[in-house]
C-alpha cells in the first residue's frame, strides 16, 4: 500500500472551529432521545422518508402523535423497550453552527455507553424530569461529565408541561442541583426549563414559560464559546503505524498541540531527541500539523520507533509512568478483582497492568471519597493505583484529555471493564 493510502487509514473526523460536540445524559425516561428528536425536527434536519418511518413506527406503538425519540433510537430492541441502549449520533446545522449530537443511554446498565458518548464532547446536556427531580443516575452522569473534563454543563429540566410549567418547581430543582454540584466548581453551569415533547424553550420559546427570560436551549448551544483547547496544549503524537520504504515515516493523529517541519521533538520512552524533517498528509506535504490532524512524520535521524511510542514537546514532555494513580468508572458486570491483571490501553499502546490498590470509592450522592465496602461493582467510581509492566508516557487527565485517559480490558473475555483518568 502507498504512503498516502496508509495515511488515509489513520484519518478520523478532525476538529472544526464551526462544530460543537454535545452529549445528552441523565436518568432513564428523562426524555433525552425526545429532546434530540425535537432539535432535529425543529431545525429541519430530518428527511421526509425518515419522518415517514418514524410516523409508521409511532402508529405501530399506538401513538397518535409523532414519537420524536424514535429519530435517535435506531435499534429495534430500543424501540421495543422504549429505552436508549446504544449511543446514537446525529448531525445537523443551523446558520450559526454545526452540531454533532450523541444521545447517551440513561439506564444504569448502560453507563459504559454514556462514557463513550461524553468522552469527546464540548457540552453536556443533563436532563432532569421536572416531576422526579435530581436522581442518583442524574448525579452519576453529571459527575462523570465533570471527570471527563467537559467544561460546559447545561441542565435541561424537562417535562415542564407535566409539572404545570411551575416556576417554583424549576427553581427548586435548580437549587438541589447546585447544592450537589458545588464541590465540582463547574466552569459553566446553566439551567433551562423545557418541554421536549411540546417544543417549549428548545428551539422556539413557545407560549407556556413566559416567566423565563433566558435563551432557549438551542440559542445557548449556538453561542457557547468552545475553544480548541487541544491545539493550545503541548505537542503529543502517539505513533500508530510505522511506514517502511525508502525513508521511514510514522503515521498517526496529532493528539494535542502542533508540530512544524524543523521542530525538535522528544521520543518517548527512549528519551532521544530529533527533528521533524517532513510532514505528509493525505493531500500532500505540509508545513505544519495541528491537533486532530492525521499525518505521517519523517524524522531527521534513524530511530527505532514502534506503535505506542510518543513524540512530544521536548520542553514540556509527558511523564513516564510505571505506577498510575487514577479515577476509574467500572463498566463490567463482573466486579474488579483484587490484585487482578488487566490490559491497559493508553493512546495507541497496550500494556499489562495489575490493580495494586483500591484507595476509595466515590459516593455519587455527596461526591465524597468513602472507604471501600467491597469489590468495585458496575457503575461505581473509585480511586485506584495500577502497576504497569512497562512505563507509559502520559499526562494527568486534567492537563490533557488525550494522553490522560485509558481503558482497562479483561485479557480473557476481551471486554472493556473500566474507563480511567490519570490523576
Amino acid at each position: 500500500m502507498s504512503l498516502l493510502g496508509e495515511i488515509e487509514r489513520t484519518r478520523v473526523v478532525g476538529a472544526d472551529d464551526g462544530v460543537l460536540r454535545l452529549v445528552t445524559a441523565g436518568s432513564v425516561d428523562d426524555g433525552k432521545s425526545t429532546l434530540i428528536g425535537r432539535l432535529l425536527h425543529d431545525c429541519r434536519a430530518i428527511l421526509e422518508d425518515q419522518l415517514a418511518a418514524v410516523a409508521h413506527a409511532s402508529r405501530r406503538r399506538g401513538q397518535d402523535e409523532l414519537d420524536l425519540a424514535l429519530l435517535t433510537d435506531g435499534l429495534e430492541a430500543e424501540r421495543e423497550q422504549g429505552i436508549t441502549i446504544d449511543v446514537a449520533y446525529r448531525y445537523f446545522a443551523t446558520p450559526r453552527r454545526k452540531f454533532i449530537l450523541a444521545d447517551a443511554p440513561g439506564h444504569e446498565q448502560y453507563t459504559r455507553n454514556m462514557v463513550t458518548g461524553a468522552s469527546t464532547a464540548d457540552v453536556a446536556v443533563i436532563l432532569v424530569d421536572a416531576r422526579q427531580g435530581v436522581l442518583p443516575q442524574t448525579r452519576r452522569h453529571a459527575y462523570l461529565t465533570y471527570l471527563l473534563g467537559i467544561r460546559h454543563l447545561f441542565v435541561a429540566i424537562n417535562k415542564m408541561d407535566l409539572a404545570g410549567y411551575a416556576r417554583a418547581r424549576f427553581e427548586r430543582i435548580c437549587r438541589d442541583f447546585r447544592r450537589f454540584a458545588e464541590p465540582m466548581a463547574i466552569h459553566d453551569l446553566r439551567f433551562f426549563p423545557i418541554s421536549a415533547l411540546r417544543g417549549d424553550m428548545v428551539v422556539e420559546r413557545g407560549d407556556a414559560i413566559g416567566w423565563y427570560d433566558g435563551p432557549t436551549l438551542l440559542e445557548a448551544l449556538e453561542t457557547v464559546p468552545v475553544q480548541d483547547e487541544a491545539a493550545a496544549l503541548p505537542f503529543r503524537f502517539p505513533v500508530q503505524l510505522v511506514l517502511r520504504g525508502e525513508r521511514r515515516s510514522y503515521a498517526g493523529r496529532v493528539a494535542s498541540g502542533c508540530v512544524r517541519a524543523g521542530d525538535e521533538i522528544l521520543v518517548l520512552p527512549s528519551g532521544r531527541r530529533t527533528t521533524v524533517s517532513e510532514i505528509l498528509a493525505f493531500d500532500g506535504p505540509r508545513d505544519a500539523a495541528f491537533a486532530a490532524d492525521s499525518v505521517a512524520l519523517r524524522l531527521a535521524d534513524e530511530i527505532d520507533l514502534a506503535r505506542g511510542d510518543l513524540l512530544a514537546d521536548p520542553e514540556r514532555p509527558a511523564r513516564l509512568m510505571k505506577a498510575v494513580e487514577a479515577t476509574v468508572c467500572w463498566l463490567d458486570d463482573e466486579p474488579l478483582r483484587p490484585e487482578a491483571r488487566y490490559l491497559l490501553k493508553h493512546t495507541t499502546h497496550t500494556v499489562q497492568a495489575r490493580v495494586a490498590r483500591l484507595d476509595h470509592k466515590v459516593d455519587v450522592h455527596t461526591l465524597a471519597p468513602v472507604a471501600p465496602d467491597g469489590p468495585l461493582a458496575m457503575n461505581e467510581i473509585a480511586g485506584v493505583r495500577l502497576s504497569l509492566q512497562h512505563p507509559i508516557p502520559a499526562d494527568p487527565y486534567a492537563a490533557n484529555r488525550a494522553t490522560g485517559a485509558f481503558i482497562l480490558i479483561d485479557p480473557t473475555t476481551h471486554r472493556t471493564v473500566a474507563a480511567g483518568m490519570i490523576r
